[in-house]
């Protein structure tokens, strides 16, 4: 089905096609059409293109209004306010045509892109060997939300999980394994006790047995190499086995990186987030490419050489000494840095994928490097102008206002975090059933996982990338306020409503009927949902599409507290009006949910 424009675009355009009959040379100026609290909406663009044209602002609002349609069946009336103003206000039967033509689309008459592209995003980054903690938490929720929405409208979207799996510390794990060879092995797990029981109970047996034993064999290596300095020669001479593709050495650093990933999968199927291992493309992928990159950035002159090192020097930035601070690009060991990594990536995303669109939701404290990395690579001609975007992100705080931290300063493990939301939720969730008595313990427990990972989701989309946010669980599970379980439960409420119509009333609109006042907020809200997601799209910032849906469940608590639904008073033709907003708000609900990867559950 066609896209269905919104009554905002089709009001939009018949200003338009008014002005420019009013004022011919003022064709393709812009109405600036809002919604306003004094009527549907109001254009707001003839003041300043009165003041352009030297004329009286209102005398070209009252031309602009002659020329408007007077039968087209959209426009109940327009009326020329203050210096200039149009205060518009659509036609009932508009609005629930509209609604109707959404209603009838799978889509809600949310449009494809005009021109989709392809667009490569680097988001969620672990590291081999270690555990994902708090700081994982933004990169990974932002990055599934940005992919949703993405391939939604119709781009191609290439995922890339730049985790951290090369480098020195490898030499130190493998050369451990080496001496020790039955540290990985399943039978000596550990994972049943303590911490990590209660964890792995949450994040999957598996996958907390797989961090059980990778946190051992990490714990193990470390002190050895930080007190035996013949253990540390032989683990850096390891390391030059790694990168010379020492056949044992790599299946050695296989079956870490493999460990990993079983972790890995295990926390994020809690998060429930969907990372394909053809996603996960680390920086051991790009290790054959480093020494052409260097040797392209020397050869061209826009890296030099510096005390050894490969630099890209930048006149901007400086040092607190006001020396010049440079890109690293190749130690002066030989030894390669993330500057390299990065830029090799670059080459293969744009290159070989053939990206027009590259986005890294990297911690805003990286904006520095990633600002340099892709100067160097425009500067190589290996980065169209404007093609690479850093959507920087703030941190995850306590309720002290400082970084979330354990107790003893550690970052917080991501599966206790997870478990705790989930903990949360179930006496949320026990409690509501409890009053219903609708759900089974099994459903408890699935509708608490839904609740609890949602409500850590939410709380972070709703934030503007930018800002810091704090992590109250108390908040985040409220029935009250701006939470996933207020929007989680407005759905469920309407699913109940639209159960206890089965086999009467269906959703059925009457476009005949007129609108109670709520009724039109809600609709109006409702025709609104597709430029939305356009917005979001283009601005990549979900936390719009989060107050969109905030502001839907509010306008739906207006409208099922002012306008009964099965027992409207109107009789049976109103009760079908009544029922079908009810189900355009539920799906449109849903469709927003799942785009911020949060589910909706059929009852509360």
């Amino acid at each position: 089905m066609a896209s269905v424009p919104s009554l905002a675009a089709t009001v939009h355009q018949h200003l338009a096609d008014a002005l420019a009959s009013a004022v011919p040379s003022a064709s393709g100026a812009d109405p600036l059409l809002r919604r306003s609290d004094r009527a549907d909406f109001q254009a707001n663009g003839l003041l300043a293109l009165a003041k352009r044209l030297k004329g009286n602002p209102r005398e070209l609002a009252a031309q602009v209004v002659e020329r408007l349609p007077a039968d087209d069946g959209v426009l109940a009336s327009v009326e020329v306010s203050g210096p200039g103003f149009l205060n518009i206000t659509v036609t009932d039967r508009a609005l629930l045509d509209t609604l109707a033509a959404r209603a009838a689309d799978d889509r809600l008459g949310v449009p494809y892109a005009p021109d989709p592209g392809t667009t490569v995003i680097d988001y969620s980054q672990p590291n081999v060997a270690k555990e994902m903690h708090v700081g994982h938490l933004r990169s990974t929720v932002i990055g599934d939300a940005i992919v949703r929405l993405l391939e939604y409208r119709g781009e191609t979207v290439v995922r890339r999980h730049h985790i951290g799996d090369w480098g020195t510390q490898f030499g130190m794990l493998i050369q451990y394994l080496i001496e020790h060879p039955h540290e990985l092995d399943h039978e000596s797990d550990s994972a049943g006790t303590g911490a990590a029981a209660g964890a792995g109970a949450v994040g999957g047996e598996e996958g907390e047995a797989a961090m059980a034993r990778l946190n051992r064999l990490y714990r193990a290596s470390r002190a050895l190499f930080d007190s035996d300095e013949e253990f540390k020669a032989r683990a850096r001479d390891r390391v030059v086995d790694l990168q010379a593709g020492d056949e044992r050495t790599l299946a050695l650093w296989h079956k870490i990186v493999d460990e990993s990933k079983i972790y890995f999968q295990a926390v994020y199927e809690l998060l429930d987030v969907e990372v394909r291992d053809e996603d996960v493309v680390g920086e051991s992928a790009y290790n054959d490419d480093l020494m052409r990159v260097v040797k392209d950035l020397e050869e061209s002159g826009v890296a030099v050489r510096s005390e050894g090192a490969l630099c890209v020097f930048f006149d901007d930035v400086k040092g607190p000494d006001g020396k010049p601070t440079p890109l690293i690009v190749q130690k002066s060991n030989g030894g390669f840095g993330y500057a390299a990594t990065d830029l090799a990536a670059i080459r293969d995303r744009v290159g070989r994928l053939g990206a027009d669109t590259l986005l890294y939701v990297v911690d805003a404290r990286q904006a520095l490097h990633f600002r340099m990395v892709f100067e160097t690579a425009r500067r190589a001609g290996w980065l169209p102008q404007d093609t690479a975007r850093q959507l920087a992100f703030g941190t995850v705080l306590g309720k002290d206002g400082k970084p979330f931290k354990t107790r003893e300063g550690e970052s917080v493990r991501l599966v206790d975090l997870l478990g705790s939301a989930v903990e949360r939720a179930a006496a949320v969730v026990r409690e509501k059933a409890g009053k219903t008595g609708e759900l089974t313990e099994e459903e408890i427990e699935r509708r608490a996982a839904e609740v609890g990972i949602g409500a850590v989701k939410y709380a972070d989309l709703s934030t503007s990338l930018t800002r810091d946010y704090v992590f109250d669980l108390d908040r985040m599970v409220s029935l009250n306020g701006d939470t996933s379980v207020y929007l989680q439960y407005a759905h469920a409420r309407i699913r109940s409503i639209l159960r206890k119509a089965e086999g009467t009333a269906g959703p059925v609109p009457h476009p005949e009927l007129a609108l109670a006042p709520a009724e039109r907020a809600l609709g109006l809200h409702l025709d609104e949902f597709a430029e939305t997601l356009a917005s979001v799209a283009e601005t990549y910032e979900p936390h719009r599409l989060a107050a969109y849906l905030y502001q839907l469940a509010s306008l739906y608590t207006a409208f099922y507290d002012q306008c009964p639904v099965l027992k409207a008073e109107g009789g049976p033709a109103m009760v079908e009006n009544r029922l079908f907003l009810c189900d355009l708000t539920a799906r449109t609900l849903r469709q927003g949910m799942t785009l911020l990867g949060i589910r909706t559950p059929e009852r509360l």
